[in-house]
């Protein structure tokens, strides 16, 4: 049996839905979910999915092989919210990597590449679901063919993508909602809501499809 663990971060969680549903049954394969890396010891294959520490040598020493799903054109867009940047810049078709973690961050080879499609009218709800959906199929795609498995290199000019925080919610009152728009569809409603300040008072937007 192939033990195979998810190491996740509660306070990135938003894929930990989706596990059950993509992976389905998988023969030969022993699923594990786990949030603390100090539990990731002795597994065939670790995937690092949501998690925002840097781990440290000791957890890759420890493991078979560790992946990460990152979401741009590797070695171009490496770093934080790879898809929230992209949509940011109208992107509709963002290329998904499934790679090898390092000690340098999103510098390992790469096992697979998918693409991300989005029509540009989805919500955040709806972009994480169609994240997952592309992350799992790189996930299952690399299984059905483990171990025979055979990474690229990283080829091209590197380029990095910044830590998105609150103040990157905030809209602008002097600009239209067309001209907006891409940074609403990226706002978490709940956690990073958009917002705006005006008269010294700040107001908060939540955005949402009529159903």
């Amino acid at each position: 049996m192939i033990k195979v663990a998810f190491l996740l971060d509660r306070s990135n969680d938003w894929i930990a839905s989706h596990l059950r549903d993509n992976l389905g049954d998988m023969g030969g394969f022993c699923f594990c979910q786990i949030y603390d890396e100090r539990e990731v010891c002795y597994f065939d294959i670790v995937f690092v999915l949501g998690y925002t520490k840097i781990l440290k040598d000791e957890i890759l020493k420890l493991n078979n092989l560790l992946l990460v799903v990152h979401e741009s054109d590797l070695p171009r867009g490496k770093g934080f919210a790879p898809v929230q940047w992209q949509i940011l810049k109208g992107v509709n078709k963002i290329t998904i990597c499934l790679l090898e973690v390092t000690d340098q961050v999103d510098s390992g080879d790469i096992y697979e590449k998918c693409t991300l499609t989005l029509d540009g009218t989805e919500l955040y709800d709806e972009i994480r679901s169609k994240q997952a959906g592309a992350t799992f199929e790189l996930i299952t795609r690399f299984l059905r063919k483990y171990p025979n498995c055979s990474p690229s290199s990283q080829v091209g000019e590197a380029s990095s993508y910044s830590k998105r925080i609150p103040k990157d919610s905030k809209l602008d009152i002097d600009k239209t909602i067309r001209e907006q728009f891409q940074l609403l569809r990226i706002c978490n409603n709940e956690v990073w809501p958009a917002f705006f300040e005006l008269n010294g008072i700040t107001y908060t937007l939540r955005i949402q499809k009529k159903s």
